[in-house]
């Protein structure tokens, strides 16, 4: 038992080693969407290499690995009322 007014409560500190923190995954049932409350989901399957390497990307520009993918497929799917280009 803690000492009277000392939580037990820690912050989280910053994983020594990357790739194995992007590997481990956190355990967390999966956040609910952040765009909009309808979506669909999209099961993809990809190699654990793979999985790691966006996971990275997605870490380094601060964004979640979901809100990154959904940027790069609204970026190479775009809305046909935008106009594309072919």
């Amino acid at each position: 038992m803690s000492a009277p007014g000392k939580s037990s409560r820690r912050f989280a500190a910053r994983p020594r080693k990357v790739d194995a923190w992007i590997s481990a995954g956190d355990g967390k049932p999966p956040a609910p969407p952040s765009r909009s409350a309808n979506t669909a989901r999209l099961t993809i399957d990809v190699t654990p290499e793979l999985r790691k390497r966006i996971k990275l990307a997605a870490l380094q520009r601060g964004l979640t690995l979901a809100d990154l993918l959904r940027a790069m497929l609204a970026e190479a799917f775009p809305d046909e009322d935008q106009g594309s280009a072919p």
